[in-house]
């Protein structure tokens, strides 16, 4: 039935997340705290952070953001949201992986998978904004590349018996090891995210899921067309298991919105909190999305 089966088989229902708590105007300790625990209480899985490292500035399209909108990095975010909810799923929606050393990543993801006892769900992605990956020295032509490089190379580190070697056209070492491993078997469970023939490629090769973001039922309908049609197209590691379909939807969301969503395919839905006026705005907002249910 190729990556992922219909939701019919599954016997589970869609879980709820939450997004961006680490930026705008949520990123402060006592709101991440409040809403963090506000969200378990209320039975969402999942916590996911986005990344941007810098912004342009002046802000030019298609950065998400302005170049003074605070966002915290996720990987440190996810770690204290870890301290205030032992139960919530931990996702990265998602690190931009070219821009990362590869190396560096796999010891801090390990160490956030250690602590938060294997609750790390790891979004990761090409990346797009080109003034960004500039700034930091990743060259747009080479991200693709990059992306599937550093993947491999992390695994390598999580799972091989030392002494570790890897050779790849974008990351090499030899004779290392690094721990504690990650709890989770493997390392944290893959989420891919974008919306190209690429990203489909990728997940269904790579991942254990794949993240769409800003989508509504239809636009997410056609994503999981672009899924079939790439594992089609791409063998897909047994081990992964079936693909796991989270999906970031445009706008507030009610049950019919949820119902739609979840007959397209959807596995898990983390409601977008970008453009609340405050913290009380999105407990609002993650109260209602509850009781639509």
């Amino acid at each position: 039935m190729g990556p992922w089966r219909p939701r019919a088989l599954r016997c589970r229902p869609m879980e709820l997340g939450v997004f961006g708590l680490n930026a705008y105007t949520t990123y402060r300790p006592d709101d991440t705290v409040r809403l963090t625990q506000l969200a378990d209480e209320l039975g969402y899985d999942s916590v996911w952070a986005g990344e941007h490292v810098v912004l342009p500035s002046p802000h030019v399209a298609p950065a998400p953001m302005q170049p003074t909108d605070p966002i915290l990095d996720p990987l440190v975010h996810l770690a204290f949201v870890a301290a205030a909810s032992p139960r919530l799923l931990l996702g990265t929606g998602i690190i931009i992986l070219p821009q990362r050393n590869p190396l560096v990543l796999a010891k801090q993801i390990a160490s956030l998978d250690v602590l938060s006892n294997g609750r790390l769900l790891l979004g990761l992605g090409a990346g797009y904004l080109e003034p960004e990956m500039s700034a930091i020295g990743a060259p747009m032509s080479e991200r693709g590349r990059r992306t599937d490089d550093y993947i491999a190379a992390m695994r390598a580190v999580w799972t091989e018996p030392g002494p570790v070697t890897f050779d790849s056209p974008s990351a090499s070492f030899a004779g290392i090891d690094a721990y504690p491993r990650p709890v989770q078997a493997g390392g944290p469970r893959v989420i891919i995210g974008g919306h190209t023939p690429a990203a489909y490629r990728r997940a269904v090769r790579s991942g254990h899921g794949w993240y769409g973001f800003g989508q509504n039922p239809e636009g997410t309908a056609a994503c999981l067309a672009g899924l079939k049609e790439a594992a089609d197209a791409v063998e897909r590691p047994a081990g992964l298991g079936p693909l796991e379909i989270t999906v970031t939807p445009r706008g507030r969301i009610d049950t019919a919105a949820l119902e739609a969503f979840a007959a397209a395919g959807v596995d898990r839905l983390v409601i977008n909190t970008a453009g609340a006026a405050d913290a009380n705005a999105v407990a609002e907002r993650l109260q209602a999305t509850a009781a639509a249910r």
